[in-house]
């Protein structure tokens, strides 16, 4: 049943994504260019996705125990050091250069777009090559 819904909520995401536009990378670049033709898409899409968190999140707080079962996670980190600047930077960087973020980029994979292939199949070989360097 989790994964149900957890291919549900990918659905969800997915359409989102592809309805507002932000699977082209020209929408986040547009919201980026702040000297010139400035596009507020990417904010308005950020403040409807934390409404609904905000909203969700209240629902959540009533509950004992999550809906389809296990356990609440334990409390987020609350230090901010090298490794969350690190790597929210290069995050943002990333985002910023090609105009995609992980998630949407998976989305256009379907779309064909040599941008949205090359951006995902990096993104994979840098996940792949962090593993062992976490371990080891």
């Amino acid at each position: 049943m989790t994964r149900l819904v957890a291919l549900a909520c990918g659905a969800v995401f997915a359409a989102g994504v592809c309805i507002s536009g932000m699977v082209r990378p020209s929408k986040v670049l547009g919201f980026l260019d702040l000297g010139g033709a400035w596009d507020a898409t990417l904010a308005v899409v950020m403040a409807s996705a934390l409404a609904v968190h905000v909203v969700a999140w209240q629902l959540a707080r009533r509950a004992r125990t999550p809906w389809l079962g296990g356990e609440w996670p334990g409390p987020a980190r609350t230090v901010i050091d090298a490794r969350l600047v690190g790597g929210a930077a290069l995050f943002g960087l990333g985002w910023g250069l090609s105009g995609y973020c992980p998630g949407p980029a998976i989305v256009s994979i379907v779309s064909g777009a040599r941008g949205s292939l090359v951006f995902v199949a990096a993104m994979a070989a840098a996940m792949l090559a962090f593993r062992p360097a976490q371990d080891g």
